[in-house]
């Protein structure tokens, strides 16, 4: 443990301008999500009509697209996370929505396919500074009180992947590139308001010079060894992302063929996913944390978690799956407390480098995952299979946060005691 709390570099930045600034970091992630969640439902799409309308060629285009943007971000987030801590926070923070913006008008333009690519390579690259508004959240709060906020700053992600999509749909609808004219006013709009509002985070004397051989990700990886119990929660934090992936990758396939959902059942059933995730990451991290510590708030999301995906993969009816999902929006717990815990075992001018070395194990999860799960899925309700099992992805997510939880509790028993 490092001798005087990242938190206390922050403290001039006290009352309302700290409030302002945390706020800051709120809408930036706030409008990043809800940006990225309006060009969902249309990206695609919009790759279809660049293939003449061929939708198998689309869908395998739509991969590439994906894992050039998982690549991206695995790539640059070290490289943006040692920028801040040499350059300070804001800097980075604003200059990747400002360029995030640049961005999504050049995919408002884009003429052909190879630009759109282009666009989404970039997209990736500047979408990586969300590393460093975790840095920026772990120098302006004290350690005590960074799982409550890192929580509250899950509700942005959760906020931004409900509405951004909805609106993202109604916009498509009149013009399938306004959703990116609109994403591009928000990024534009969050730059200038981080300009008058976004104060530094990260004084001069508290910064480090860059350093390539700790910014390129398998350098990065250097920082995440140096400490047993880091390395630890660095791999519980890895397998719980991985476990992640299964509902991205296989959740509307597994829905439409075990319980024949149609669109409008499936959006509804992912808003309450969001809602319920919403309510825990903004009401119930701060008091399960306050009443167990953070050892034990980790335990216990990753415990719900697992329960919440052996639901999911064995309810034979959609009502038995709705069940879970309260269950497994307490797994948020898990991550706001795996942020909290890590971030009190670097020294403050590493916080930058500890986000942007985590948001490349998250990457690594991201390209692993999609293959993993959706072959899994294809496998136990193929031909070949020895049994029938829809739920089979979801019970290996189980698994996986099984193992995760295992090792978290071994990897805490070696921390000195306290919280």
């Amino acid at each position: 443990m490092i001798d005087e709390p990242a938190g206390m570099i922050g403290a001039p930045l006290a009352g309302a301008r700290r409030l302002g600034a945390v706020s800051f970091i709120f809408v930036t992630i706030l409008l990043d999500m809800f940006a990225l969640g309006l060009i969902a439902p249309i990206l695609p799409k919009l790759v279809e009509r660049f293939v003449d309308n061929d939708t198998a060629s689309a869908a395998r285009i739509f991969g590439l697209f994906g894992t050039a943007w998982a690549a991206m971000q695995f790539l640059f987030s070290p490289i943006l996370g040692g920028l801040s801590d040499r350059f300070g926070r804001r800097p980075v923070v604003l200059l990747s929505n400002f360029g995030l913006g640049l961005d999504y008008v050049l995919m408002a333009l884009a003429p052909s396919l190879t630009w759109l690519f282009v666009g989404r390579v970039i997209s990736g690259i500047t979408s990586a500074s969300v590393s460093t508004a975790f840095a920026y959240i772990a120098d302006m709060t004290p350690p005590e009180k960074r799982a409550a906020v890192f929580g509250k700053v899950g509700v942005a992600f959760g906020a931004g992947f409900i509405l951004g999509p909805a609106v993202g749909g109604l916009l498509g609808g009149i013009d399938p590139r306004l959703p990116f004219w609109a994403a591009a006013g928000l990024s534009f709009t969050n730059t200038l308001y981080g300009l008058l509002i976004l104060p530094e985070s990260l004084p001069r004397d508290r910064r480090t010079s860059f350093r390539w051989k700790n910014a390129n990700p398998l350098g990065a990886l250097h920082l995440l060894r140096s400490n047993g119990v880091l390395a630890g929660l660095s791999v519980v934090n890895f397998i719980a992302q991985l476990a992640h992936v299964v509902l991205p990758s296989t959740f509307v396939l597994y829905a439409t063929y075990r319980y024949g959902w149609d669109a409008t059942t499936v959006g509804l059933t992912l808003a309450m996913v969001g809602v319920c995730s919403m309510a825990v990451q903004g009401a119930a991290i701060g008091p399960i944390v306050g009443r167990f510590g953070e050892r034990r708030a980790l335990l216990l999301g990753l415990g719900c978690g697992a329960i919440g995906f052996l639901i999911f993969g064995g309810a034979p009816t959609g009502p038995l799956f709705w069940l879970g999902i309260p269950v497994m929006a307490l797994w948020g717990v898990a991550g706001a407390a795996t942020q909290a815990l890590m971030t009190q075992l670097v020294a403050p001018d590493q916080q930058g480098q500890l986000q942007g070395a985590t948001t490349s194990v998250q990457s690594v999860s991201q390209l692993v995952g999609p293959f993993l799960f959706t072959l899994t899925f294809a496998y136990f309700i193929g031909a070949q299979a020895p049994l029938k099992l829809p739920g089979a992805p979801f019970l290996l997510a189980s698994v996986l946060l099984v193992l995760a939880l295992a090792i978290a509790t071994r990897t805490l028993a070696g921390m000195k005691s306290g919280r």
